[in-house]
């Protein structure tokens, strides 16, 4: 009996032990996560839950517990915790002092205000009226929101009391204005530097024609603005914007994207927004793209494994560098291992319940997007050390008697230079983080994110991409996105449309060049020394050529007319001995001696046809030969016409020519025609002389120099020396029937159709060619005109002369005159 009575009271104990034991078993641990008792609070907002948009018939607060849960924020809200209870359990930060801090789900943009109504409150009251610091809250400073709008909806409630915000996402560009924000800090880059780092992605891989969708908040309209303001001076050009939202019609856009035939799609939009345009071009079978996305979901794990995702092209991305938080895991894995008093979360303030985070499992919390863990973290540590440092710690304790202000913790906030997990942590003045850098990772085949570069700005700006890792859906090549093609070499672009990515290609004429550094719409003329053939990026100098005096063929034609020199001096001598005889007087008699003269002056022309033109060197060119060959030419046109006039008019027009023998009609032709020309070269080359002229049209690549004359005033010599040819021709041929061996009128036909085919045949060369050696050609027709005469007239009366002096008799030639005066009576 004593024995059962004994078990009786043992059985009795233990049912009563295990409700004990049950309930002791349900609250181990505080009463909830998003409160934490110390001796200075810190704020913190966290999107645990998917923002909302409701529309209500009265002023509620939002639910948030009821919204779909962001395991990501979560995870980020577990690290808020970890960081407080890391630093409360360290020895050198903060000792002898606990932090605490009180979290909220901000899950509205619009509607989370009680949250931030009880961080600002003193006592459970807002006095706004209040004089300053009469009452100190016990919240230090603030950790969060994470997006740029919800920042900016809450932002002025905190800056009014200078109570530090510390996000660790917002990346809105205008939040570092001071004079708006004046103590706002962040511990990830802006959207100015995300999208520099998108730019660069861009022109790395030479993209020229890209989308840019974005999202319907401040964050996205930021991230147009920027990236349009970037790409202004490049070579990028925006070829469409996309707004997304719940109204976005993703046919039809990605209708108007395929028609402008555009591959490169950059994403700057949030996560969830990022997974209904990934998951709608998946439905509609859009492919063929690179998709650019931003930091918020380029390593976005459920999208890396949805079914289809290979389809639509190939993902790159700009991200937060992955840092593994020392500690972390095991303090999810022991907090896991806890449960929370219900009753107490069932009191909670609002937004201060999470309904199904209890039954999440610390492997999901810790394989989801670990991307803004960092940034949580070391805006903790910001706020801690500005802490400590406020309240002067020392390595055992910290100074109690210090009243603490939030705008103290911010004065110290902004000076902050500390290290964690190997990063130096500083803010410049602006509150952006003085540390941190971008990876850019691509979505492979097997669903990972691989990390294929990195973009560093500190110290300095360092930035590569690893291309070999990168697998294209083009297999192996990178793909392209132009408007137009690229111009080949030598060709400028001509826009076609509003778009300067949109051209055509027009090749760059001879005499022209492109720099495409420069300006690669312009082909740039060349200077008038310089050269360029079609298609020409650069001008080459011109070769300048004339002819110089050492040049053989100029040797040549120079000893050619000193040989005529000394022929006329010779003749002239000959001339002289045999001045009686009837040879001489039937070649001219006097008249000889002014033709041997103005021979060899005409020659001196020739030696101004080489070396480098000058103004004397073309006058002269040209002077001395229309002037004195005048005078030849006038010689022998009153030679052939007193042949004429002997044989002919001496019988039938007696008068006529006692009349020219009497006044000497022959000298006073010459001096008219020698005056007359002088004259029109004067006036000729008084008004327009010849000078020296760079012939740059007949050849590209060179300049050939010679001597520009003005047809005008010049065609009144010529066309006295062609009237006098043309005269001197007509006489000679009258008397082309006179004695066989009495030939003077045959010899001047003879050298005047010499003269003639001479000069046609310059002319024609003259038509034909263009070069240097034009100048050498127009001396050789000069000294040709005048070796015609000399050669052809003279010589053949010096053979006579010193060979058949039995012609040269006036027995002789009164015999032939006889006999041709008989002929014509019969």
């Amino acid at each position: 009996c004593a024995v059962i009575t004994t078990m009786k009271h043992v059985l009795a104990s233990l049912c009563l032990l295990g409700p004990f034991l049950h309930a002791l078993s349900q609250c181990t641990v505080p009463a909830s996560e998003f409160q934490l008792d110390g001796d200075y609070l810190l704020g913190g907002v966290f999107d645990i839950h998917q923002s909302v948009t409701m529309y209500h018939d009265r002023p509620e607060a939002i639910d948030c517990s009821s919204q779909p849960l962001i395991l990501s924020s979560y995870q980020k809200f577990q690290l808020m915790r970890f960081s407080v209870e890391e630093i409360n359990n360290s020895t050198n930060l903060l000792p002898n002092v606990s932090l605490g801090y009180d979290i909220f789900d901000h899950c509205s943009d619009t509607h989370s205000f009680p949250g931030i109504f009880k961080l600002l409150s003193v006592d459970g009251m807002i006095q706004p009226w209040g004089k300053a610091h009469r009452n100190v809250s016990k919240v230090m400073a603030v950790v969060g929101p994470f997006t740029s709008t919800q920042v900016l909806t809450v932002a002025p409630l905190f800056m009014m009391d200078l109570i530090p915000m510390v996000s660790y996402g917002a990346t809105y560009s205008a939040l570092d204005k001071k004079e708006t924000f004046p103590s706002f800090l962040r511990t990830v880059h802006s959207n100015k530097n995300i999208i520099e780092v998108v730019v660069n992605i861009v022109q790395h891989f030479k993209w020229r024609w890209v989308a840019f969708l974005y999202s319907d908040n401040a964050f996205g309209e930021d991230g147009r603005d920027l990236f349009t303001k970037r790409i202004k001076d490049t070579e990028i050009c925006l070829a469409y914007t996309g707004i997304l939202n719940n109204n976005t019609d993703y046919p039809l856009m990605f209708k108007q994207i395929e028609a402008q035939r555009i591959h490169i799609i950059v994403g700057f939009v949030p996560k969830i927004t990022a997974e209904t345009l990934i998951i709608s071009a998946i439905k509609l079978n859009v492919t063929n793209k690179v998709w650019i996305a931003g930091d918020n979901w380029s390593l976005n794990k459920r999208l890396r494994k949805e079914k289809g995702i290979q389809n639509i092209g190939t993902v790159l991305g700009v991200s937060q560098p992955v840092v593994t938080i020392p500690g972390f895991s095991d303090f999810i894995y022991s907090s896991k291992n806890q449960t929370h008093c219900k009753n107490a979360e069932q009191n909670a303030f609002c937004n201060q319940v999470c309904n199904y985070c209890s039954s999440l499992s610390a492997e999901e919390i810790l394989t989801v997007d670990p991307s803004y863990n960092f940034p949580v973290y070391s805006a903790v540590y910001a706020i801690a050390h500005a802490l400590h440092n406020t309240l002067r710690c020392g390595v055992d304790e910290c100074n109690g008697n210090i009243t603490v202000h939030p705008y103290m913790v911010l004065a110290e906030l902004k000076k902050s230079n500390f290290t964690l997990l190997n990063q130096r942590i500083k803010f410049y003045e602006n509150g952006d983080p003085e540390f941190g850098s971008y990876y850019i990772v691509f979505w492979n085949h097997s669903g990972d994110a691989e990390k294929i570069g990195s973009y560093r700005f500190h110290p300095s700006v360092h930035f590569y991409i690893n291309n070999t890792n990168i697998q294209w859906y083009t297999e192996g090549e990178v793909p392209t996105s132009l408007c137009s093609p690229e111009c080949d070499v030598g060709f400028a672009k001509e826009e076609d449309g509003i778009h300067k990515c949109c051209f055509n290609c027009q090749i760059c004429s001879n005499g022209t060049y492109i720099n495409i550094t420069e300006d690669s719409y312009k082909c740039i003329n060349c200077k008038e020394t310089e050269w360029s053939a079609p298609g020409s990026t650069s001008c080459n100098l011109r070769v300048v050529e004339y002819v110089p005096f050492t040049d053989s063929g100029a040797i040549m034609i120079m000893v050619g007319a000193w040989v005529l020199v000394g022929l006329t001096l010779a003749m002239s001598a000959l001339f002289a001995i045999n001045y009686n005889t009837p040879v001489v007087r039937s070649a001219g008699g006097p008249m000889c001696f002014l033709i041997f003269s103005c021979l060899s002056l005409c020659s001196l022309s020739v030696f101004f046809y080489f070396g480098k033109p000058t103004t004397s060197s073309c006058i002269l060119r040209f002077l001395p030969f229309l002037l004195f060959y005048t005078v030849c030419l006038a010689c022998f046109v009153v030679r052939s016409f007193q042949i004429v006039c002997v044989f002919k008019m001496a019988a039938k027009f007696p008068k006529l020519h006692s009349w020219w023998m009497k006044y000497h009609g022959q000298w006073l032709v010459i001096t008219v025609a020698f005056v007359t020309q002088a004259l029109l070269l004067l006036f000729g080359y008084a008004f327009a002389p010849p000078k020296p002229y760079n012939d740059t049209l007949e050849y590209p690549d060179k300049i050939i120099l010679g001597c520009d004359i003005n047809l005008v005033t010049s065609s009144g010599p010529v066309i006295l020396l062609l009237s006098l040819c043309s005269l001197c021709f007509i006489f000679s041929y009258m008397g082309k029937d006179l004695p066989k061996n009495y030939n003077e009128a045959k010899a001047i036909t003879f050298c005047l159709l010499l003269l003639i085919l001479t000069w046609v045949i310059f002319a024609t060369e003259y038509l034909l060619y263009h070069g240097k050696y034009i100048q050498t050609l127009n001396a050789l027709a000069v000294l040709s005109s005048l070796y015609s005469f000399l050669l052809w007239y003279f010589f053949p009366k010096c053979y006579i002369i010193i060979f058949q002096p039995h012609r040269n008799t006036n027995e002789y030639f009164q015999g032939l005159i006889q006999n041709y005066t008989k002929t014509i009576s019969q």
